[in-house]
C-alpha cells in the first residue's frame, strides 16, 4: 500500500484550510504558495474535495475555499480514500467482493485482512483537528 501524492496533498490542503478558518474563503493561490504545491495540481485535488462536499468554494473576487465542516468531523481515512480509493495492502481486499480463486484456501489472507483493518482503524481515528494540533 502506498499513499499517492494526490492523497498526501489533499491532507495538506485540508490542514491548511483548517489552520486558517478566520480567513473565510482562501484563494487556491495562497494555499499553493504556503504548501509549495503547483496551483495547477491543486486544482484537480480541490475539485475532488469540493465535489465530495468536504470543502466549499466561491468563484470571483474574494473567492476561494474553506472547510464545509469542523476539522474534528474529517478523518484522515476519508480524505485519503477520496483521492486514492481503498487502501488495502493487497489487491484481493480492494473491494467487498474478493474474486480471488484461492481465497478459500489462502493462508495469508487473514493476515492481510487484519493489516487492512488495523490501517483503516488507525486512519479513521485520526481527525483533521488531530493533525492540525499535532495530536497523532
Amino acid at each position: 500500500m502506498l499513499i499517492s501524492t494526490k492523497g498526501r496533498y489533499a491532507l495538506r490542503v485540508m490542514i491548511d484550510l483548517a489552520e486558517h478558518p478566520e480567513d473565510n474563503f482562501i484563494p487556491l493561490k495562497e494555499i499553493a504558495k504556503r504548501q509549495q504545491i503547483s496551483e495547477k495540481y491543486l486544482e484537480s485535488i480541490i475539485a475532488i474535495l469540493s465535489k465530495a462536499g468536504l470543502v466549499q468554494g466561491v468563484r470571483g473576487k474574494g473567492g476561494g475555499y474553506k472547510l464545509a465542516r469542523s476539522p474534528r468531523e474529517y478523518t484522515a481515512a476519508d480524505i485519503i480514500a477520496l483521492c486514492d480509493g481503498p487502501l488495502a495492502p493487497v489487491h484481493c481486499l480492494k473491494s467487498e467482493d474478493n474474486t480471488c480463486l484461492l481465497k478459500d484456501n489462502c493462508k495469508t489472507l487473514p493476515m492481510w485482512a487484519r493489516l487492512d483493518h488495523t490501517i483503516h482503524a488507525y486512519l479513521q481515528s485520526v481527525t483533521l483537528e488531530d493533525l492540525v494540533n499535532g495530536n497523532v
